[in-house]
């Protein structure tokens, strides 16, 4: 009985250890399945800088800015907070204006909660530097560690919105509002 008996425990103790790991494995697949993240929203008023070396007209463009593209990820557990990252893909333009080969701007990242109160603003500030003939430049912006805090589990990442911009003065935002549009032939 004896003989028995071992193989019996050792057969039940690999059923407990694939037991295991099979919650294991079950626990660690929803933490890579995220439930739904956050909108990602470009800010209108702000989704393009153009700066005028005088009157707004193309020959007077110096500097412009806009966002190509915005994408965002995100990952979420149980009551556990909302990790996000978002990528940013800008174009930057040198115009006939332009006095130099460099440029600086800045743009934003916030969290709001969806149509309501900032939670958090981040800027960030950029220099591009253009090679001779150089007239655009673009480039992907990597923001991941973006922590969203819930306070129960049923706090879902639709809740929030990830809003981005570039950092307009009032007089840029309101020719955004224009609807005027001066873009490069190279971005077409």
């Amino acid at each position: 009985m004896k003989k028995g008996l071992g193989p019996a425990l050792i057969a039940a103790a690999a059923l407990c250890g694939c037991g295991g790991n099979a919650a294991e494995e079950a626990r660690k697949a929803r933490e890579r399945n995220p439930a739904p993240c956050p909108s990602a929203v470009v800010l209108q008023d702000a989704a393009r800088q153009v700066e005028f070396d005088g009157d707004p007209d193309l020959n007077n463009v110096a500097w412009s800015a806009e966002f190509q593209d915005v994408s965002l990820t995100c990952r979420y557990f149980s009551d556990r907070p909302i990790d996000a990252e978002i990528e940013l893909a800008i174009a930057v333009g040198r115009g006939p204006a332009a006095d130099g080969d460099r440029h600086q701007f800045a743009y934003f990242v916030a969290v709001t909660r969806r149509d309501m109160e900032v939670i958090a603003k981040r800027t960030f500030a950029r220099e591009v530097k253009f090679g001779k003939k150089e007239r655009v430049k673009t480039f992907t912006e990597k923001i991941d560690d973006i922590v969203i805090p819930r306070a129960r589990e049923e706090i879902a990442g639709a809740n929030f919105e990830i809003v981005v911009g570039l950092a307009v003065s009032r007089e840029q935002a309101i020719y955004n509002r224009s609807g005027k549009s001066l873009k490069f032939p190279e971005l077409q």
